[in-house]
């Protein structure tokens, strides 16, 4: 082969490999990346509606992103209520993307044990839908007059709407000026509104409620308030509902993010992630082992036979929490399991264990996170308590929203899973 025909040859080699090349990355970041141009460019405001049975409903404030960047929202532009409990405020609870309703914010309370907490009113997907019906029979039993004003049923609005323009008024004629004095300027016209700008960023806005007195309201977040226990070990059943909610007036639509499992799946799952969890137990079990082993004083070794430990026992797993999510809506499910977990090597130790997983394309399980911490650590390892899945920045695609509980507090935290990891969006500071 001449010089001319090889290099021609490499060439052509090249060619064909940065094509193919092209190819992959043109199928894995679509994946990966799908729908970020859609994301919302805020703000938009995360936080946990905590709703009791007897239709009493408050919001803790969570985060709030601003120009792509997540800030605290209990303190984020707190003059002196944060910007993010306003009156008037319309969040949508969304429970693994499904919307389940509104909440208005009519006030907000400034707690010793709990910081910013706000109260409102709460209507659910099925009431706002039997409303909106209702108006709608009444609209076609008795159509209104020319000179009514025709009403809606209450909608979402997500600042697609343009103000209303504002009305033009003629302005007087100025009067002519006197030869000795100045000319005095006519007083603006009171029926003249400026509208407000469309475009300005704000959070999605209602019609203000009354504002609730503060006792009341202390009186209400007794009955309703939920206090997550670094040390508990079996958390009692409660009767209050936990739903992540977002406020965005211009986000785009929620979307589903539960995976659509075929038979059988769910439990082969939750077994694979169960031998996850205990993985993970024995790995932190050894690691401990030989920090101990290392600070003690070495023996000498003995002569003989050495006898091989026993297998360990099966761990014994209870008050399991399992989810199973396809969060950028490619069909690949990522798992979260949680769960207090007892060994019979360490009876009297309580671990506390959160794993996420993922399957990828070729049905291999791996590993994307794993916490575990006991009753005795929380100190050093907070205990991970999971959530649900939210799209906190309105790209579309699925984050996991966490509560870090320790010793010294609780404080919330958002991953997205990319690839075999978890990525901090944000996360907030523990304290009491």
């Amino acid at each position: 082969m001449s010089p001319l025909s090889r290099t021609l040859y490499r060439t052509a080699q090249w060619a064909v490999t940065l094509v193919a090349v092209t190819f992959l990355l043109g199928q894995i970041l679509p994946a990966q990346f799908a729908k970020k141009s859609n994301a919302s460019k805020g703000p938009r405001a995360l936080g946990l509606l905590e709703l009791a049975a007897n239709g009493k409903a408050h919001l803790v404030p969570v985060a709030i992103l601003i120009d792509g960047q997540f800030y605290d929202a209990s303190v984020y532009k707190a003059a002196p209520v944060p910007m993010a409990l306003e009156s008037g405020i319309v969040y949508e609870a969304v429970r693994s993307g499904t919307s389940q309703g509104l909440f208005t914010v009519s006030g907000a309370l400034a707690t010793k044990t709990r910081g910013w907490v706000g109260a409102g009113t709460w209507r659910d997907s099925a009431s706002i839908a039997a409303a909106a019906e209702a108006a709608k029979k009444k609209a076609e039993a008795k159509p209104p007059s020319i000179d009514a004003e025709i009403g809606g049923p209450p909608v979402l609005h997500r600042g697609n709407a343009k103000a209303p323009e504002a009305p033009k008024v003629e302005k007087p004629a100025p009067p002519a000026p006197e030869a000795k004095a100045p000319a005095t300027p006519p007083a603006p016209s009171p029926e003249r509104v400026e509208p407000e700008d469309p475009n300005r960023p704000v959070l999605r806005r209602g019609k203000p409620a009354a504002q609730p007195k503060a006792e009341d309201l202390e009186k209400e977040l007794a009955e309703v308030e939920v206090k997550p226990t670094a040390k508990q070990v079996a958390p009692e059943k409660s009767n209050i509902q936990v739903i992540p909610a977002i406020s965005d007036a211009g986000g785009p639509e929620p979307l589903p993010f539960l995976y659509a499992m075929k038979d059988g799946e769910e439990a082969q799952f939750r077994a694979r992630m169960q031998a996850m969890a205990a993985e993970a137990i024995l790995a932190q079990q050894k690691q401990r082992s030989q920090m101990t082993a290392s600070a003690a004083p070495s023996q000498k070794p003995t002569t003989g036979k050495v006898k091989t430990a026993p297998k360990p026992a099966p761990p014994s797993f209870h008050d399991i929490n399992f989810h199973v999510f396809d969060l950028s809506n490619n069909n690949e499910p990522v798992m979260v399991l949680t769960a207090t977990v007892e060994m019979a090597s360490a009876p009297d130790v309580h671990y506390f264990v959160t794993v996420v997983g993922r399957q990828n394309i070729y049905g291999d399980m791996r590993k994307v996170y794993a916490n575990v911490t006991d009753q005795n650590h929380l100190d050093v390892i907070p205990r991970m308590e999971f959530l649900d899945a939210v799209d906190a920045d309105g790209d579309g695609r699925g984050e996991l929203l966490f509560r870090k509980v320790s010793d010294t507090g609780s404080a919330f935290s958002i991953y997205r899973v990319i690839g075999e990891q978890l990525w901090p969006l944000f996360e907030g500071a523990l304290g009491s």
